[in-house]
Order: C-alpha cells, then sequence, then structure tokens
C-alpha cells in the first residue's frame, strides 16, 4: 500500500463528503443532507429494526446497500480496506500464562505479536498495564522488556507475572506524559496495544528525538487528549477534525456484552426523550449535551429527566405526560440509528486518515513505515498496525 497515495484518496473522499459524516443526528432533528439525497433518506427511514442490527454489525453490508442507493458513494467500501499483515509463528506459551487474562485481551495480545517482526533490539512495552504482551513478545523473541505502566497496582501484577513465567522484563511505574519516560524509548522497540490518544500520538511527535529503533503501534481512542481541532503530523493533512468528529472513528460496540448493548440503547433513547422535551418547550435548537452521571439512570426515566432539567435550568410543567416523553426518545433513537449508519460508513475511512496520518508522521521523521490489519474486527475494532523501523537500521526487522 502506498502510504501518501492512500491518505490522499481518502482525504479527498472525506472533503467531499464531509456533508454526511460531520452532523450528528443526536444533535439535528433532520441532517441537512437530507435535502440534497432525500431518496437515500427515505430508504434509510424505511429500514426494518432487523435490517438496522444487521449494517450496524456489518459495516461492509452496509457499504454494499448504500452504493446501490447513493453510487456517488460507491468508493466507502474500498476505502475502508486494509490489508492483513503477514504473519510469524510463535512458540506456545506455557499454559499458566493466559491465568488472569481475559480471552478477548490474550487474543489481542497474541494477534499483535504474531503480526509484528521479531524483535532484536531492546524493547519497550508503552502504558502497559499488567505487562502481557511485553512478556509475550519478551518469551518470543528472548529480548529484553522494559514496561512502563502510571499504575503502582498493574505494575506490582506486572512484576509477579514476570517472574513467574521467568522472562527478561523490568517495570517501570512512571506517567508516559511525563517528560522523563521519553528517556526510555532511545534505542529501543517500542510496542504500544491501544494506548489511548495523546499517548500514542506523543510517540510520534517525539519520534525525531527520542532515538527508537522501531515503533509498533495499534492507535486507540482518538479523541482523547487531542488539541482542538486535531494536529496532523504529515505535510499533506487538510482535514480539519475536532474532537466530537475524531470520536465518529471510534463509535463501535461490536465487542460489548448484550447487557452493555441494551444498557446504551436504554441511555440514548432517555437522552433523547429529554431532548424532545426540551425542544418542545424552549424551541429546536442544537445545545450541548453534557455527560451524565450514571447513576442518573437509576431511578427511571422521570427522575432521569428531573435531574437533568435542575442542571440545564430548564423549567418543567406541574403535569408531564412521562410515558409519553420516554416513548418518543425510544422512536427518536429509532430515527437516529438509520441516519447514523450514513455517519458510520465514514467511520473506518476517518480511522485510517488518522492511522495514515500517524504513519506519513513516522515516515517524514526517518523511519521506514508499513500499516495493516493484525486481526478482524471482531476481535476488536481497532484492528489497525503501524509498523515504523528507522531507515538504516535492521535490528527491528525478522
Amino acid at each position: 500500500m502506498n502510504l501518501r497515495r492512500r491518505f490522499l484518496e481518502i482525504q479527498s473522499l472525506l472533503m467531499e463528503h464531509e456533508a454526511l459524516w460531520r452532523p450528528s443526528p443526536f444533535h439535528i432533528t433532520r441532517p441537512p443532507w437530507c435535502a440534497q439525497w432525500p431518496q437515500l433518506a427515505t430508504a434509510l427511514e424505511s429500514l426494518d429494526d432487523e435490517a438496522v442490527e444487521r449494517f450496524a454489525a456489518d459495516p461492509g453490508a452496509f457499504g454494499v446497500w448504500l452504493s446501490a442507493h447513493a453510487p456517488a458513494l460507491a468508493d466507502l467500501n474500498a476505502a475502508a480496506c486494509v490489508p492483513g499483515l503477514p504473519a510469524r509463528d510463535l512458540a506456545a506459551c506455557d499454559a499458566r500464562f493466559d491465568d488472569g487474562i481475559p480471552g478477548r485481551k490474550r487474543a489481542q495480545i497474541e494477534a499483535f505479536a504474531r503480526h509484528m517482526p521479531a524483535c532484536a533490539s531492546p524493547v519497550l512495552e508503552w502504558c502497559a498495564g499488567k505487562g502481557h504482551l511485553g512478556r509475550r513478545v519478551a518469551l518470543a523473541d528472548g529480548v529484553r522488556v522494559t514496561s512502563l505502566e502510571i499504575d503502582p497496582t498493574l505494575c506490582a501484577d506486572a512484576v509477579h507475572g514476570a517472574a513467574r513465567s521467568g522472562a527478561n522484563q523490568h517495570v517501570v511505574c512512571a506517567d508516559a506524559r511525563d517528560e522523563g519516560s521519553r528517556a526510555h524509548v532511545r534505542d529501543h522497540s517500542v510496542l504500544a496495544l491501544h494506548a489511548c490518544g495523546e499517548l500514542h500520538r506523543s510517540l510520534v511527535r517525539n519520534a525525531e528525538r527520542d532515538g527508537a529503533q522501531a515503533y509498533r503501534i495499534a492507535p486507540c481512542c482518538y479523541h482523547l487528549g487531542t488539541d482542538d481541532p486535531y494536529r496532523p503530523f504529515n505535510r499533506d493533512a487538510r482535514l480539519m477534525l475536532d474532537p466530537s468528529s475524531l470520536r465518529v472513528a471510534v463509535t463501535e460496540v461490536v465487542t460489548a456484552p448484550r447487557h452493555d448493548r441494551q444498557r446504551l440503547a436504554r441511555d440514548q433513547a432517555w437522552k433523547l426523550g429529554f431532548v424532545a422535551l426540551r425542544n418542545a418547550l424552549e424551541g429546536e435548537a442544537q445545545r450541548p449535551f453534557r455527560p451524565v452521571p450514571a447513576t442518573w439512570y437509576a431511578e427511571g426515566f422521570e427522575a432521569f429527566c428531573r435531574r437533568l432539567a435542575a442542571r440545564e435550568k430548564l423549567s418543567l410543567p406541574r403535569h408531564v405526560s412521562w410515558p409519553d416523553w420516554e416513548s418518543k426518545g425510544w422512536a427518536r433513537r429509532a430515527q437516529v440509528r438509520r441516519f447514523e449508519l450514513v455517519r458510520h460508513a465514514f467511520r473506518r475511512p476517518l480511522e485510517l486518515w488518522l492511522v495514515l496520518d500517524l504513519a506519513l508522521g513516522l515516515e517524514e521523521r526517518g523511519f521506514a513505515v508499513q500499516v495493516g490489519r493484525f486481526c478482524e474486527r471482531s476481535l476488536t475494532p481497532r484492528n489497525l498496525l503501524v509498523l515504523a523501523d528507522r531507515h538504516g537500521d535492521d535490528r527491528g526487522r525478522a
């Protein structure tokens, strides 16, 4: 994959169709694009619940449906395609290695380690948690691993795991955001599995002076710790993204348990029920909606709305038919979900734009870079891996 050409193609697609993905259907009763694409809007609103669920779970299938109803968007599926990285064989671990690692996380660790080149230089595990990935690489490649983590409890677990397995793993309890942590990067291959937002971006931002031999980064939570607007890394970036736009790239619950998805559905319906009530009382307008404490959902819809009304300084009438407004919230959620399918069709292209921006940033800072998938979406939607090796040094390669 030619990274810069692919980046420019995706950037052009996103800029040409930003009217479809920038407006949030949660905040706007009917997105402005409905006037430009009336047949598409009608087709979306005609979808039954089963089709909505199927398309939400399978973006590729929705992309086919979307291109049939809006041929101008036929390139979306192609823009979202990313090749898988080649895998290597790893020696099996002792069965005790899996103790205390959730199955999905264990599978992500194995996939990450299998799809990165073998490490010859010392390894730094960035934002290490309990050090599972670093321990796996230490055992697989016979290299010394330094695992950097801020949480003392997780650090203690990492120390225990290293001692039990006999891995050559040293644990440093420190904040990755502190300037002093950068000293650990020099002459290392740096691994970052789902380090959130600025925690992975800081590696790229400082790559020119930090002296790493290689980076293996699977980015996550692009909206966390970002500037407003997002500051890109490569010279050809022209797309302006605010935190709300960055969230589009990660709005997936494909791996969430069923009860979590049901809870999220209720939360959204109740918020939309309150918004409908407020609009009826104060007139329709696009207003910010701050996060709601989880405890506010515990006492039912009416109590939830009364708490919100107090916070938002909304004067409620004496008599409110709460069941009616809750019903309106659920109906509004059904509409929002259908319009969000279009916005979410741009989710992967947006994520790929962000990942390619990181990759090109590393390329411009003196690294040879590859980008590809290290696992299937069903294991984690955040399945893109950036492999970067310093030019003129092959110690990080297999």
